[in-house]
């Protein structure tokens, strides 16, 4: 309470210094036309007659001029960033203010016989004081406006939100690459009191979030960096808004992780997105623990051109595995994520392998050859109505495929294994969510008789994922809509993939034999609600510019998730965000002895499949 106060304090400060600024001119400003008016009308030579009561006119003039501009508001606006409606709040001003002081001036010239004025006089008041008083609140813009012609083109003046370390990594970066970049940087803002006025490398603190807009235009700022790890979506929302309003540029680096080494990536910098605002708090996670169990270890990451295959790449890089096998079975996703990693590491072997996991013996050959320590198993067909319409195919990638990487994961004696699952696994009314629930089991079963540690990690919609909702938005938007919503109580759980990946790379160091991890999601998301704001970070207007339409749900979904099953109960972790799933010992059992054995025929066997796969793990 006693910040806010302080930022209140502060915010209020400023606007009274602002208007007294102004109010200090007017009075001038108004006097000296005045004087003007007279010397115009008389050719520079005021007879003595009208030269009488020379105090009392101006300050009638002051007084009834003031009056005028406080109703109509020219001491609240923002006068750095000035357009039509202050200029035409400026010529109502000065009218009535020269009504008022015409209609004073007539009264007490009834009343006053040596109160001489010539009629003219008002009028010429009316024209010079729509000269002064509006060069005087457009000079600020006019000046901003001759700075920035005189500026290289390309030229940019930045702004870093946060003045701590993350800030002062980004800061240094900048002015490292001021040439490339075409940056130049100009202060910080930060939110910490005890940080106000101070400077940091040589740039000053311009203030804090509540006067973030005058700061904007006074320094004339055409970006800004949001460098703060831990901002709440709350605050990029507030950001992005006051610099929309502005048409200051809003960046921002894409995840926490950024700063765990100590090296920011500018070419990384990105502008704010859906992503961030409906993104959750920052991940604390324990890097020790995290760094001693891939340090030094031979990785493979199956499904590694996928969005979280390829995310979980980069991150693992930063603990400098020996080496990195990127496993996939599309060339085009697995050459981009090789030449990505190659670019950006080169202290440790990065292998990219073109493989189908429902090729055995070429995933035997895999381990043979490589030998991995340490297994995240990423690939899998993962969309609900694609599957509905492909059950075999999902079978046999979901079941047979995760299957074989399970199971050479024990025969070659791997250290860890971890299975990324979904929520559409808990209670499944799909296919795909079906033999992802088998995939769940199948780890669980194997982990009681290995000496691997398995363990699988169960989460919700990853934001920006292939396929999702957001990248499908975002098309629809661009090409003029309709955005299409499913059902308008559709409800998700959401989670940017880097917030995922670094959940996933922590459960791996925690497993023991086949838990299921699942990550705290927060609330649920409505997909409208999510359509709605995407619409207005481009800059329309929902149902207005840009339609959305409702479809109806696809065969498979459900209108909301469950991280869960009905027999499962949830157990802390010692991190904050992670739980796990207890089993169903009994089906586990069951599945042991007497399922298991049949999953290579169930594509054979007569029968509908979706009835097979649900006794599997309901019977």
């Amino acid at each position: 309470m006693n910040l806010l106060r302080k930022y209140k304090k502060t915010l209020t400060d400023s606007l009274k210094r602002r208007q007294l600024s102004l109010l200090f001119w007017d009075i001038v400003l108004i006097t000296a036309a005045l004087y003007l008016a007279y010397m115009l009308r008389f050719d520079g030579r005021i007879l003595e007659m009208y030269d009488n009561y020379f105090a009392l006119k101006a300050a009638v003039f002051v007084v009834c001029f003031l009056i005028s501009f406080k109703v109509f508001g020219l001491y609240n606006s923002l006068w750095n960033y000035a357009s039509i409606d202050e200029l035409i709040s400026v010529l109502f001003g000065v009218t009535l203010g020269t009504a008022l002081s015409g209609s004073v001036i007539y009264i007490i010239n009834m009343n006053l016989a040596d109160f001489n004025m010539p009629r003219s006089i008002p009028v010429l008041m009316w024209l010079i004081n729509i000269i002064f008083t509006g060069g005087l609140r457009l000079g600020a813009r006019i000046i901003r406006r001759l700075i920035k012609s005189t500026l290289p083109v390309s030229f940019k003046r930045v702004l870093i939100m946060g003045a701590g370390s993350a800030g002062s990594m980004v800061l240094k970066e900048v002015k490292e690459n001021m040439q490339k970049l075409n940056y130049q940087p100009v202060g910080f803002i930060d939110d910490d009191p005890s940080k106000e006025k101070m400077t940091i490398h040589g740039l000053p603190v311009l203030g804090n979030r509540s006067n973030l807009k005058q700061v904007l235009i006074d320094n004339y700022i055409d970006e800004v960096i949001i460098a703060m790890p831990t901002a709440e979506k709350a605050v990029m929302r507030q950001v992005l808004q006051i610099c929309k309003e502005v048409g200051t540029v809003v960046k921002t680096l894409p995840g926490v992780y950024e700063f765990l080494n100590g090296n920011i990536e500018l070419n990384r910098i990105r502008e704010v997105d859906i992503e961030d605002l409906l993104g959750r708090d920052a991940v604390s996670v324990d890097i020790d623990q995290i760094a001693n169990y891939l340090n030094g270890e031979t990785v493979l990451v199956t499904g590694a051109g996928g969005s979280i295959g390829s995310e979980l790449c980069r991150q693992i890089s930063r603990f400098h595995p020996r080496d990195l096998i990127l496993l996939g079975r599309g060339e085009n996703s697995i050459f981009e994520i090789h030449m990505e990693l190659l670019l950006n590491n080169k202290d440790f072997n990065i292998v990219p392998v073109i493989c189908d996991i429902k090729d055995t013996q070429a995933m035997e050959n895999v381990f043979s050859l490589y030998r991995p320590t340490v297994v995240f198993h990423a690939a899998a067909h993962k969309h609900v109505p694609l599957m509905e319409l492909n059950p075999e195919e999902a079978v046999k990638n979901n079941v047979f495929g995760t299957k074989n990487v399970i199971d050479l994961s024990d025969k070659y004696k791997v250290e860890h294994f971890v299975l990324i699952s979904t929520d559409k696994a808990v209670n499944p009314t799909s296919i795909m969510g079906t033999t992802k629930r088998i995939a769940e089991i199948i780890m669980q079963v194997t982990a009681r008789q290995s000496s691997t540690k398995y363990c699988a990690v169960r989460f919700g919609n990853v934001l920006g994922s292939r396929g999702s909702v957001v990248p499908i938005f975002k098309k629809q938007i661009a090409s003029g809509g309709p955005v299409t919503v499913t059902h308008p109580e559709m409800t998700r759980y959401f989670m940017t993939i880097s917030e995922a990946v670094q959940l996933v790379i922590q459960a791996g160091a925690m497993e023991q034999k086949g838990e299921i991890f699942v990550l705290d999601m927060g609330e649920p998301v409505k997909i409208l609600d999510m359509a709605v704001d995407l619409i207005k970070l481009s800059g329309f207007e929902p149902y207005q510019d840009i339609a959305i339409e409702f479809t109806g749900v696809r065969d498979g979904e459900k209108l909301f998730e469950e991280l869960l099953t009905k027999k499962e109960r949830v157990a802390s972790t010692k991190h904050e965000r992670i739980f796990i799933a207890d089993p169903d010992e009994v089906k586990l059992q069951k599945f042991k002895k007497e399922v298991i054995q049949k999953i290579n025929f169930i594509l054979e066997e007569e029968g509908s499949l979706r009835e097979k796969l649900s006794n599997i793990i309901n019977g």
